[in-house]
């Protein structure tokens, strides 16, 4: 369908995003809010191996149902992510992060959900590890909130977006690294669904 072809291609933007060395080696990634596992499905199909994780139980039933090749836990990402330190060669999000900016209940603070995911995200992340996260924010000040959080807990980096200029098209992908870069972001290599 539609939305599963702009997940397909949105996932493999933030590959590029995540500009992995072309050593062919696989790579353990994260797919942070794997949903059914879609992007996870995108990761196995570029040789990568990676563990997913999502709040919705309901999600991650369908992602066993449909026998995806990596594993996959229940987990709230605004608690901070309960992985060990400096594991994961880069991480990915499709369509994720902007939930955090949301008090969906009374108990949560979006500064906070943020803080600890950011410093979490920081902590189980290789040295030189990237992660890219493609999000959809409300306005100008949500995107802020965002990349100054990940900013105050050490990552360097910031926001990329392909057709700036497009109303339907126009995609914001927070590109984050642990340690110094050298990478440019590029150009997408081929158009989203519209």
């Amino acid at each position: 369908t539609r939305m599963i072809a702009i997940q397909e291609k949105l996932t493999q933007r933030a590959l590029e995003l995540l500009a992995l060395p072309p050593d062919g080696a696989p790579k353990l990634l994260l797919d942070i809010g794997c949903g059914s596992g879609l992007s996870g499905e995108a990761l196995s199909e570029s040789g990568h191996n990676w563990v997913g994780l999502d709040i919705s139980e309901a999600m991650l039933d369908v992602a066993v149902e449909r026998e995806v090749e990596g594993d996959v836990l229940l987990s709230d990402m605004g608690q901070g992510l309960p992985l060990r330190q400096g594991i994961f060669d880069g991480a990915i999000s499709i369509s994720a992060v902007q939930w955090l900016c949301n008090a969906d209940k009374s108990s949560h603070e979006p500064r906070k959900r943020l803080k600890a995911f950011f410093e979490s995200l920081y902590r189980c992340l290789s040295r030189g590890a990237r992660a890219v996260l493609q999000a959809y924010p409300e306005n100008a000040a949500q995107a802020e909130m965002m990349v100054a959080a990940a900013m105050k807990v050490g990552f360097s980096g910031g926001l990329v977006v392909d057709y700036p200029h497009s109303t339907r098209a126009k995609k914001f992908f927070l590109v984050l690294m642990v340690g110094p870069s050298s990478y440019i972001p590029q150009k997408p290599k081929q158009a989203y669904g519209r």
